[in-house]
This record gives structure tokens, sequence and C-alpha cells, in this order.
């Protein structure tokens, strides 16, 4: 008879104890009754989430954990269920895989490899294990491996020599573009060096500014892939192994292109961000600008247009084009839209203002004054309305420091925060690849703020293909100003650039947060002092 063991890739909530172990044992009973699985298996902290952070630091998070597990011990029957969770242990705390099997806890095993880099920082609060866990799981001797495990050769080779015959990986691995392959290859590269097949469980939703992304695996004892989940969705799949150890073929979801891998992970994040923070939908300015174009069709895509409202805030300086564009948009999408211009607050300001300002030019005060009447407007409708406001500005702009403090940075949300301007353009494109949703004007028109007359990003910036390409180099590979510049890219852009991405640090502190969808985000990721007396160019004066 061939071992049936189920992949439970459920999206649970950071601190819904109850509500997560729920999910388990509804999805056990599935897995057993419908689908006739002797083993399911959750990814990594499934009873309080991933990450918990310093919620794992109140004794009563834990008690709760604690009483939430024995509950779970007490209702499953007729399936094993291998779920993770923390554990203390004589005053320390572990990160910990266990085996429920007929009421009590069988086996457990200790994470031994934490990671403490990028948005990681398990080290903060677990300890590490150090020995090899086997269980008998669905009929198989099983060696239990927790996800940074799986990218050392030792937590593997540990249990292959203590008699596994099978590695589980319990996984709460976020996505970043690229990854899903990176972690093909070194789960591969485990089971060709033990010689055993190995299943990968995943984590599938948004949390915060990650998003865990699925695609659940089982690949072969020679590295060779049996199966895939689907990406960026729940999933209830079964792996069947033979008395050899051998996994059957079973569907293997395609990987999408990094087009459609990264806007997935945006419309996921948006839904979990905003459906699990409780708000009644979203609101956001849409300029006819590409940003604000592409994030309502993000935001449509993840809530359905009922729940969407966008508002149009005209400026002197608007153009015709921009507010026609803006409303054809959002007549395609279907949602609620208003047109509020903003120079009555505009010239109350100036008017406030005016002696205080006597004698003084018109300069980039008075385009933040405009910024920041639209902040407010747009605040005064999310209070009222209990709708989210999502701010709509791009990595790149966050890295130059091109955006307005209080003005289009205020918000409760950044979809594309770590979406450099480029691929902004290119995932506009992808979205209207089966009809256009946003106008083709908007996609090809020269970007502008339009604060001032006649003005266009290029005035401030350099074009945002060479823009970005320093950023890369300099934000995402952390290359020093010599090696950009040895690239072949210009010392004076280049000295300029660098000197905004540190300069404003500031601002990038105070904005929302957003979905992480690169190797380097600002916030968790990327984390810089905002007060140094480092220069980081050390060209010409």
């Amino acid at each position: 008879m061939p071992a049936v063991i189920a992949l439970g890739q459920a999206n649970f909530t950071v601190g819904d104890i109850g509500g997560n172990t729920r999910m388990m044992e509804e999805l056990a009973a599935r897995a057993r009754k419908d689908q006739g699985a002797g083993a399911i298996v959750f990814p990594e902290l499934s009873i309080c989430g991933y990450p918990p952070e310093d919620l794992l630091l109140r004794p009563e998070f834990l008690d709760d954990v604690e009483q939430a597990l024995d509950g779970l011990c007490a209702r499953v029957r007729g399936i094993d269920v291998v779920l993770g969770y923390p554990k203390r242990v004589e005053g320390r705390l572990y990160n910990a895989a266990g085996v429920i099997r007929d009421g009590r806890i069988v086996a457990e095993y200790f994470k031994a490899e934490l990671p403490n880099y990028s948005v990681f920082d398990e080290k903060r609060y677990f300890t590490p294990g150090d020995q090899p866990c086997v269980v008998e799981v669905a009929g198989i001797p099983v060696g239990l491996t927790i996800c940074e495990d799986i990218w050392y050769s030792e937590p593997a080779a540990r249990a292959a020599a203590a008699g596994a015959r099978l590695i589980l990986n319990l996984n709460a691995s976020p996505y970043q573009a690229g990854k899903g392959l990176e972690r093909e290859r070194e789960v591969a590269q485990r089971a060709r060096e033990t010689g055993l097949p190995v299943i990968y469980v995943n984590l599938v939703g948004g949390q915060d500014e990650l998003v865990f992304d699925g695609g659940s695996f089982c690949v072969d004892a020679g590295g060779g892939m049996r199966q895939r989940s689907a990406f960026f969705a729940e999933a209830l799949d079964l792996v069947s192994l033979n008395d050899d150890m051998k996994p059957a073929q079973a569907e293997v979801t395609e990987c999408p292109g990094e087009e459609e891998m990264i806007y997935r992970a945006l419309v996921l994040g948006v839904r979990d961000y905003v459906g699990k923070a409780g708000f009644q939908g979203v609101v956001l300015g849409l300029s006819g600008g590409i940003d604000s174009a592409l994030t309502l069709a993000i935001a449509v895509d993840a809530l359905g247009a009922e729940q969407v409202e966008v508002v149009l805030m005209p400026s002197r300086y608007t153009a015709d084009m921009s507010n026609e564009d803006a409303l054809e948009q959002a007549r395609r999408m279907g949602v609620k839209h208003s047109i509020i211009p903003i120079e009555p607050a505009f010239q109350a300001f100036l008017g406030m203002l005016k002696e205080e300002f006597a004698g003084q030019p018109m300069d980039v005060t008075e385009e933040n004054i405009q910024a920041r009447c639209r902040g407010i407007i747009l605040m005064a409708i999310s209070n009222k309305s209990g709708r989210m406001l999502l701010t709509t500005g791009n990595k790149s702009e966050m890295s130059v420091g091109y955006a307005t403090l209080y003005g289009d940075m205020a918000g409760g949300f950044a979809p594309l925060k770590d979406v450099f301007k480029t691929m902004v353009y290119r995932l506009a494109c992808w979205r209207n690849r089966d009809g256009e949703v946003i106008p083709e004007r908007v996609i090809t028109r020269p970007p502008s703020a339009e604060l001032r007359p006649d003005q266009q990003d290029t005035d401030s910036l350099p074009p945002y293909d060479i823009l970005d390409e320093i950023l890369q180099r300099y934000v995402e590979e952390d290359k020093g100003a010599g090696e950009i510049i040895e690239a072949g890219f210009d010392e004076d852009t280049v000295r300029r650039i660098i000197r905004l991405v540190d300069i404003n640090e500031y601002k990038r502190r105070q904005a929302p947060p957003g979905v992480k969808v690169t190797r380097r985000a600002y916030g968790r990721d990327r984390r810089y002092p905002i007060v140094n007396g480092y220069i980081t160019f050390r060209g010409k004066s």
C-alpha cells in the first residue's frame, strides 16, 4: 500500500491561534476523510503564524499556544499531523516541529539552523536544536527539518544517518523574485546528498511586508521534481510514495514568469494586509499617472471593485489628459470615483502663509503643499469611510526621496514600495495582456508629478532605466560608487544618486509598509542609520 501524505499549504494569520488551530483541524479531517491521507504536514510555526516576532516574548502568548496544541491533540484522530509551534523547555524557546498521533505528541524536532539575516531575526527568540528527529509518519521513518535547515547539508544528513527514508521540511519562506527556483535547487541537492526524497511544505499568504508564495513540492531521491502545488493560493495536495520511497508523479504547477509572480505577490499582499487588518476596502488617489494606475489594478484584483474607491484631485497644473485617463480607467474597472480639485485648499494655504513667504520665490515648498492638500483629503475620506488609504509611490522614488512626507506618502499600505519604476511599466503591460484596463497613454506618456508648469520627472532625475540600474547596484547589490562608475555610469550622476539615497533614509522610515518583492526591501530588510557621518561616495569633490 502506498503511503499518502497531504501537503497543508494554508494561509495562517499571526497571533490568531484559535483560528489557525481550527483551520488545521478542518484540513486534517478533509485529508483523512476525503483524500485517504495517512498524514498531513503544515508549515513552520503554523499554530501561531509566521513571523510572530515579539509576541514570542509574551508568556501569555506561549501559554495560549500550549493550550491550543493540547486542544488539537485531543480532537484529531485517525491521521498523523505534522505542525510547527514555539516550544518552551527549561527556560529556553525552540522553533519546533511535532507529530500528533492519537491524542498526543509522539515526537518533536527543534530547528537547528536559525536565520538571522535579511528579514529574519530568529536568534533573537530561539535556541538552536542540535539533534535529529526520525519518527514514523504514515508508516514511514521520516526525518523532520524546518525551513533554513534544508539550506545546509548537516540537518538532512543527520536525519538520514538516524534511519530516515524521507525528509519532511516545514517552511515559512517569503517570496522574493527568483527565490522559488533557488529553493528547489537547494532541496534537490539535499535529496541527492542523502539519497532520500524530500517533501517541502511552504506557507502562503501576506503578513505585513512579507508575502509567502506557497509552491510546496516534492522531489525524489535523485532531485527530480515529482509534484508542485499552486503559487499564491491555498492548496491541499497529496504525495503518494511506494514501498521503495519513490513519489508518484503528480501535477507540477508551472512556474509563472517574473512579471506574473511579482504581480500576484502584490495582489496577495494587499488582500491579506487589508483583510487581516479588518479594513472595509481601500481608497487611493488616481492621478492619470502610471503608479496610481497600476495600484488601482492591483487593488481591484485583490479586493474587488466594490471595495475600492478612487479620488481625482486635479490642480492648476494637471493636464486634461491626466483627468481623462484617470476617469477612463475608473470607468473600465468599475470603481467608485469622485473629483475634488485641490485649488481652493492650495489657495487657502498660500493665503495663510503669505506673510511668512513674502519676498521669496515659489519653489518645492509650494509643490509639497499641493501634495499635502491631497494627503489631507484622502486621509479624511479614509477616516470617514473606514477604507484604508493606499499610497502609490514606487521604489525608485522612495530611494531618492522623490516623494512628499505627509503628502503622497500618507497612507496605510504601499503596494509598490519595493517595485522599481521600470518594473512598474512592465507590470502595467503585463496586466493589460488580456484587455486594456490601464489606458495605453498612461503607459507611453512621460511621467510627471504635475506640481509645476510643464514638469517631467527627468527634470529632477535621470531617466528611470539609468536610475534603476544605479539603484539596483547600490541598494540591492551593495556595490560601491567605484564599481558602479566602472560599469559605465556617469560619475556625477552616480554621486548625486548615492547622496540622494543616503540622505533620504529619514523619509523612508516614515513611509507605510509595503510588499517585499526584491532581495533588499526598505524597512525590515535594508536598515541604515538616519543620522550618520559616513561618506559613502569618495569620488571627486
